[in-house]
């Protein structure tokens, strides 16, 4: 089964301390049990016993720590740790906070010009600490061009840092935090490490009522020497960028996990409750809400999983993954979204209970879109690749499952991040030949129209500053995406044709009612409101193909996991 099962976690790992971090964890959080989670989770408390865990275990020093500067069993091996993201999550989002924004800390460091801060941070993640990421701020959020934070020259060939830092995670306790900002003197990007305990780090609260620590700090005429300098100028804004491709792909891993644990729970609650003298489960809406549910779920993570073997490929010459990561952190997100809906149209009040994960799951769910910002950032970054995704195809050696236990280098030395519209992509057409099924056929039809709509009935350069259409044209864009790589990743994991095409059902709904959206904006014109009608379709349905899924694949999820009370 590709979903996430703690209880029979068998997976085969490239090497016995990957198996042993992935069953520690699991037992960690088993043996802790779901009524503290919950209590920790009520109270707002710090998770000092994760991360005391995490401390003993060699965790994050293993999991994030780059070969040259760890022992034998480190590396930042993206398929582990996505393993390690998933089931953070599975258990809360608190958990995987800490370890997220550890990530974004950690990057500007990895990527530094500074070798000596490159080995401190080696050395205090080995030490079990956690890290952060200056980088947004309270009135800009994470418009980086308009960053507050200076360094004004103190006259010792040093400097002082002044400004504020807004949303912060781990900011309370973070031995190192990557603070992004400008050099008064020069306007020129920096980056720099500060840390919580000096007393000229001013830390002003939590700016949100959780138990993670999400901060907001201000620096007052902080000493920052030449010495804790990352990186400036243009490669100071060139690791601002690539630390949110490599970081922010992780929100898709928790809603992931999120979804997983809530479907298992909200199934069994369903499975085991009668009412007008039937079990829930009988009735004809909740299959459909729970088929939905599951087919959603399964092709979240078939991209996210086929998203990071094009993340360690990546090279200067291949940055394919460009466009798959905010697909990752937009659609991926906001399926998770979706999939916590359907569950809690079947459970209701249920969902609402405080001794249910279902109850953190449908408030935390929310939170992942938009962590990134919103939505909409993710879909202007993605609509600059559609040109030269439709139109400009390029050759590239077919992509295999990337589980090898490696070290993935070029994740932090990544080079500038100029270009991305001349970034060019396999064609997509052949994940979509490979597959002749009834919903995948219609789909093809629905790809099909909107290229040609593309091409005969483009946006106008008044419609290109239209954001509001562009987001419902961008969303058509990304559905296309998402089944490539969805239909590339169902070949590898040998998913049946059943479910592959009870994942284009939805497919076939969600492209007809965007297409819908475009047809409805003000903006469009009579010829794309022409395209987007014959757009709109209805998904081929199949009475026995649907009864298959529903009970050999969904229902069966009732007595597959539960966690430990």
């Amino acid at each position: 089964m590709i979903l996430l099962n703690p209880k029979q976690h068998k997976r085969p790992y490239p090497d016995e301390r990957s198996r042993d971090i992935m069953l520690k964890t699991i037992d960690f959080f088993e043996r802790k049990g779901l009524a503290r989670v919950k209590e920790d989770d009520r109270t707002f408390k710090w998770y000092a016993d994760f991360l005391e865990f995490q401390k003993q275990e060699r965790l994050f020093a293993t999991l994030l720590t780059p070969a040259a500067y760890g022992d034998g069993d480190c590396r930042w091996d993206t398929w582990r740790n996505c393993e390690f993201n998933e089931i953070l999550a599975f258990y809360g989002l608190h958990y995987w906070y800490t370890w997220q924004v550890s990530i974004l800390g950690l990057g500007p460091i990895w990527m530094a010009e500074n070798e000596a801060l490159k080995r401190r941070a080696a050395k205090l993640i080995h030490e079990g600490a956690i890290f952060a990421f200056g980088l947004s701020e309270k009135e800009h959020g994470a418009d980086v061009y308009s960053t507050e934070m200076r360094l004004d020259p103190d006259g010792e060939n040093g400097y002082k840092a002044n400004g504020s830092k807004y949303y912060i995670g781990n900011g309370n306790e973070a031995e190192m935090v990557s603070v992004f900002g400008k050099f008064a003197d020069s306007g020129d990007y920096v980056f720099f490490n500060a840390n919580y305990r000096h007393k000229k780090y001013e830390l002003v609260k939590n700016v949100v009522n959780s138990q993670s620590y999400v901060s907001e700090f201000a620096l007052r005429g902080y000493p920052v020497p030449e010495s804790e300098i990352l990186s400036r100028g243009q490669y100071a804004w060139d690791c601002a960028l690539n630390t949110v491709n490599i970081g922010k792909y992780n929100l898709g891993w928790a809603s992931i996990g999120i979804c997983t644990h809530a479907m298992y729970e909200a199934i069994k609650h369903a499975a085991n409750r009668t009412l007008y003298g039937m079990k829930v489960t009988d009735f004809p809406h909740v299959k459909q809400l729970f088929t939905d549910a599951y087919a959603r779920l399964v092709a979240m993570k078939l991209f996210a999983l086929r998203a990071a073997d094009y993340m360690r490929v990546a090279s200067p010459e291949d940055r394919r993954y460009l466009l798959y990561n905010p697909v990752v952190k937009m659609k991926v997100t906001t399926q998770g979204e979706e999939v916590i809906n359907l569950m809690w149209d079947v459970i209701a009040a249920k969902g609402f209970e405080k001794d249910m994960y279902f109850e953190m799951a449908a408030r935390d769910i929310r939170a992942l879109p938009k962590l990134e910002g919103t939505v909409h950032v993710n879909i202007a970054l993605i609509v600059k690749f559609m040109p030269n995704y439709f139109f400009n195809p390029k050759a590239f050696p077919e992509v295999a499952q990337q589980n090898e236990p490696r070290n993935d280098d070029f994740l932090f030395n990544q080079g500038p991040t100029r270009g991305l519209g001349a970034i060019q992509f396999h064609d997509y057409a052949a994940a979509y030949d490979g597959y002749d099924l009834p919903n995948v056929n219609v789909f093809k039809k629905q790809i099909a129209l909107f290229k040609e709509s593309l091409m005969a009935a483009p946006p106008s350069k008044d419609q290109q500053k239209d954001i509001d259409l562009l987001l419902s044209i961008g969303e058509l864009f990304t559905l296309v995406v998402y089944g490539q790589l969805v239909l590339e990743n169902a070949r590898i994991y040998d998913i049946g044709d059943d479910l592959v095409d009870q994942i284009f059902d939805f497919m076939v709904r969600d492209f007809s009612k965007f297409a819908l959206q475009v047809l409805g904006k003000p903006s469009s014109t009579p010829e794309q409101v022409e395209y987007c009608r014959k757009m709109i379709m209805k998904p081929e349905f199949d009475a026995d193909r649907y009864n298959r899924v529903w009970t050999q694949q969904v229902l069966p999820l009732k007595d597959a996991y539960e966690m430990n009370p």
